[in-house]
């Protein structure tokens, strides 16, 4: 049987503590440095919503967005998409993100998104919509990890809070969602008395007319603010549609903001024109008092994310507080 002689059993063991040495060293190099700095969520993460449970490995880089209220709700993250669904109104941009989205593709509009120009874009995270992209759900998360958000109602931080999370951003959208909430209370301190007029809402539409309700884009932040409604629009439901004339008097109150969606025919804006027109809305005693004013169709509803949601503060700062 063959014996080791003293010197290799002692260079042995010396190959062995230095074995064990480097062992310890790569143990302590790997242990994280306590700098104090935040560190990024785990390289993969789940994110249940509308369809199911998806799990999105690495923060997001090339996000395609199919929502217009999505949209908003990335550029207030600080992300840029590289593909979006075109604005309801605007070439293809709303006037209030155009400047927010150079380089931004266009990939269909909400109703009809473009599966091919998607892919193309080889993204690494889609978000829609379950109300409105359900059919085509599959088709997406075969071409990338596809988070969607239950419906569209009016009240935007239910999505925006989803939506935050998909993009691995949930700190920064708890701010965005804390300064907006702070924007609230701030403004219903200054408005004080003025939160007790009724403040009727009513939408002109091609072939339509509407009378919003306190779960419409509008209606959610007038109720937040603490605004009273005229009865009739004091409901928690979405709007009155397809309202005739004989409703007119619904319309009253003691402040009433109109807005009209028009598409390019002009035909929405003859239609606005000639309901204000009408006896019936001069007689109204909203319009007797001067208290009559058009808005944006976009801050106002259309849009229905976080940045048209300050816009409309804005506006509700102005009417109020600056006249």
């Amino acid at each position: 049987m063959f014996k080791p002689s003293r010197c290799s059993l002692l260079a042995t063991i010396v190959i062995a503590l230095l074995l064990v040495l480097a062992g310890c060293g790569s143990k302590e190099e790997a242990e994280p440095k306590q700098t104090g700095e935040k560190t990024e969520k785990s390289t993969s993460y789940t994110v249940k919503h509308a369809m199911e449970t998806t799990e999105i490995k690495g923060t997001p880089k090339r996000v395609v967005i199919l929502t217009n209220e999505g949209t908003e709700a990335l550029l207030a993250l600080g992300v840029k998409p590289v593909g979006a669904v075109k604005s309801w109104t605007g070439n293809p941009w709303y006037d209030h993100i155009k400047d927010k989205m150079d380089g931004v593709k266009v990939v269909g509009t909400e109703g009809e998104p473009n599966l091919e120009a998607i892919a193309a874009l080889k993204p690494d995270l889609i978000i829609g919509n379950k109300l409105r992209h359900e059919k085509i759900y599959e088709q997406l998360k075969a071409i990338a990890p596809t988070v969607f958000s239950e419906t569209l109602r009016g009240n935007w931080q239910e999505n925006f809070t989803l939506y935050a999370k998909a993009v691995n951003k949930e700190e920064k959208g708890k701010e965005v969602i804390a300064e907006y909430n702070q924007r609230i209370e701030d403004l219903k301190a200054k408005l004080g008395d003025k939160l007790k007029m009724k403040v009727s809402i009513v939408r002109f539409m091609s072939g339509d007319v509407r009378i919003y309700h306190k779960d419409s884009f509008s209606g959610v932040i007038l109720d937040q603010l603490g605004f009273a409604r005229p009865e009739s629009q004091n409901a928690n439901d979405f709007a009155e549609t397809g309202v005739t004339k004989e409703r007119i008097p619904a319309m009253d109150g003691d402040i009433l903001f109109y807005f009209t969606y028009e598409q390019g025919d002009g035909a929405a804006t003859k239609l606005e024109k000639e309901w204000i027109n009408d006896p019936l809305f001069k007689n109204l005693n909203v319009s007797k008092q001067g208290k009559v004013y058009k808005v944006s169709d976009t801050i106002w509803n259309t849009a229905g994310g976080v940045l048209a949601a300050n816009l409309m503060l804005d506006d509700i700062e102005k009417y109020f507080l600056e006249q």
